[in-house]
C-alpha cells in the first residue's frame, strides 16, 4: 500500500468518459428552437419584422439602415437627448454619401415592456415614428395603425 498512484493528468482534450454513465452532457436545445435565440437576437428579429412591414407601404425604406444598440451614448450619441428621459430611438438623416440611419435602443425598450407581445407593439411604435422623423411625415401617415392597442 505504500505504492502512490499517479493522478492522470488532465489536458486540453476531450473527456474520456461521462459522469455517473448518464452520457456526455449536450445543448439544451437544439439551435432551430426559440430557447436557443438571445434577447438580442429576438429584439433584433422584432425590429426587422416592424421594418418588414412598413417597407411593402414605403419601399423606400431599403434605403435607410435600421440598427439596434443596447443603450443610447452618455453624450446623446449626436440625437440630441436630455437627462430627463432615455430615448427608445433616434433617427440620423443621411449626409456625406451614408445612407440615413435608425437607431433601437434595445435595455430602455425592454425595460418599459413585460412580454413579447407589448415589446412587439412599443418596438414598432418606436421604428413609426424615427421613419416618420426621417421622412418628414406623422407617424399615422406612415402607419395608419399607429396608436391603435
Amino acid at each position: 500500500m505504500d505504492s502512490p498512484v499517479t493522478p492522470r493528468a488532465a489536458g486540453p482534450g476531450p473527456r474520456r468518459r461521462d459522469r455517473h454513465g448518464r452520457g456526455m452532457r449536450g445543448p439544451i436545445a437544439p439551435p432551430q428552437v426559440p430557447l436557443a435565440a438571445s434577447r438580442a437576437e429576438t429584439f433584433a428579429d422584432l425590429v426587422q419584422d416592424s421594418v418588414e412591414r412598413l417597407e411593402r407601404r414605403w419601399p423606400q425604406l431599403s434605403d435607410i439602415d435600421f440598427l439596434v444598440l443596447e443603450v443610447p451614448r452618455l453624450d446623446g450619441g449626436g440625437l440630441g437627448w436630455s437627462d430627463e428621459a432615455v430615448p427608445l430611438g433616434g433617427a440620423v438623416p443621411a449626409r456625406e454619401g451614408r445612407p440615413a440611419r435608425v437607431v433601437i435602443y434595445r435595455r430602455p425598450v425592454e425595460i418599459r415592456t413585460k412580454g413579447r407581445d407589448e415589446r412587439a407593439a412599443l418596438v414598432h411604435e418606436v421604428v413609426v415614428e424615427q421613419v416618420a422623423d426621417l421622412l418628414g411625415l406623422t407617424p399615422e401617415t406612415v402607419d395608419p395603425r399607429y396608436g391603435e392597442d
